[in-house]
């Protein structure tokens, strides 16, 4: 099983990615993982990668489009795959392509778990993280037991920069102009999940693709 994970940020794509992850047996593999990894193991595409993200650049698509190929001719890969937060723009799709057609491997699915603006802001600005063990909570669904101390270590819980509801929007507004369109580059394949309901409502509606 073969598939691409769409959808803004805050829709909940890390979430439904380690379910179905573990429901096919198959690696979640998104490009910040590869490049750390990469980076990591000091590769020479890592090596690469890591002048420019000491720099605070961005690391070009065909190093990127190196990590993948590199990744998918891993063992764990043999059953399939799900990409998450790969690709970003129509020119990483076409370059995903290219790879894939060169590898000779084809896509199974792609799926865009779609929710409105206003949702994900009213999500992500009601989220609370614990800077000591990480845990994260979210005032919607996840409260932790005692105000603003974290269920694990008893730290107490701050809201994080990016989950502020101007930097929220901005998230959305590059998405938009950047990520949105691949929906019609895919549109032969695509197919849409409502993201506004409940977290298992969501896995079922992507789960009942996967297995049409």
């Amino acid at each position: 099983m073969r598939i691409i994970l769409l959808g803004p940020p805050g829709c909940g794509k890390g979430t439904q990615a380690d379910i179905v992850c573990k429901e096919y047996n198959i690696p979640h593999i998104s490009t910040g993982d590869i490049l750390r990894d990469n980076v990591k193991r000091k590769t020479d595409i890592g090596l690469s990668a890591k002048q420019y993200m000491d720099t605070g650049r961005l690391v070009p698509d065909e190093i990127i489009i190196g990590m993948m190929q590199d990744r998918f001719s891993e063992n764990d890969c043999k059953k399939g795959f799900l990409l998450d937060g790969f690709p970003r723009t129509i020119t990483q799709a076409e370059a995903l392509d290219n790879l894939l057609e060169k590898m000779d491997i084809s896509l199974d699915h792609i799926i865009n778990i779609d929710v409105p603006d206003e949702d994900i802001i009213n999500r992500i600005s009601k989220r609370l993280s614990c800077p000591n063990c990480g845990e994260v909570y979210n005032l919607l669904y996840k409260k932790p037991k005692k105000e603003m101390s974290c269920d694990t270590c008893g730290g107490k819980l701050h809201q994080r920069d990016d989950d502020k509801e101007e930097v929220i929007r901005n998230r959305l507004d590059v998405y938009r102009k950047q990520t949105a369109p691949l929906i019609s580059y895919y549109k032969q394949k695509i197919k849409n999940v409502n993201g506004s309901k409940d977290i298992r409502e969501v896995t079922m509606d992507i789960l009942k693709i996967l297995k049409s």
